[in-house]
């Protein structure tokens, strides 16, 4: 389970306050990726924070409102599906990072970064954590608001664009996905640098028209 240690001893050594960087939506054919910096309060740790990716929609829904309720400050930043085209998936969610953690109403002195990979140019000093969302509580919570953060945000592309059934897949590569891009072609919103959208993948796509926005 994630726990608060890595945030506590940088809290004992003088850095603080600590930022948890987590994003969501790196995988899917459709829509932004979300990235979410969160510092929490160390006087008053939300219970039961964990991995997004093993907790259910409405635990997932529960812990968003404590979250935003308890911690010191949120900060959400999307990279877009046309962002990711332009730079690649890797960079638009590094770039993304950067935002989120800028974007903060209290200036980190240290960021905890889920994955292996750490920003260049962040606001202040960091590390990358391998698995973090199930390490540090910082992380796990990030993973939390961004995930129901981006979820939100499929669903209503999904009140928009009801022939994909956004609010059912989040834009991943599900067979109701890929049999509505085969009967309705990419919408704005679909990632062009992803095969099978993109020229030469795995199904046939870059033909089809693209529907106006």
């Amino acid at each position: 389970m994630p726990h608060f240690r890595i945030e506590r001893r940088h809290l004992k050594e003088g850095r603080w306050p600590v930022a948890g960087i987590d994003e969501a939506g790196r995988g899917p054919l459709a829509g932004p990726v979300a990235v979410a910096a969160v510092i929490l309060d160390p006087a008053n740790l939300p219970r039961g924070l964990d991995d997004s990716k093993v907790l259910d929609a409405e635990e997932r829904e529960r812990l968003y409102r404590i979250i935003m309720a308890k911690a010191l400050c949120v900060s959400v930043a999307l990279a877009s599906a046309r962002e990711i085209d332009r730079i690649n998936i890797r960079q638009a969610t590094l770039a993304a990072m950067c935002r989120a953690a800028a974007g903060l109403s209290l200036t980190p002195m240290h960021v905890l970064v889920d994955g292996s990979d750490l920003p260049a140019g962040l606001c202040c000093p960091g590390e990358a954590i391998v698995k973090g969302d199930g390490t540090s509580f910082s992380i796990a919570a990030a993973s939390i608001i961004a995930k129901v953060t981006r979820d939100r945000l499929m669903r209503r592309l999904g009140e928009k664009y009801p022939a994909y059934g956004f609010a059912q897949h989040a834009g991943y590569a599900t067979r109701l996905h890929l049999a509505a891009l085969a009967t309705h072609g990419p919408s704005p919103f679909h990632r062009f640098s992803f095969s099978p959208l993109k020229p030469g993948g795995a199904t046939n796509l870059e033909d089809m028209p693209a529907l106006e926005a």
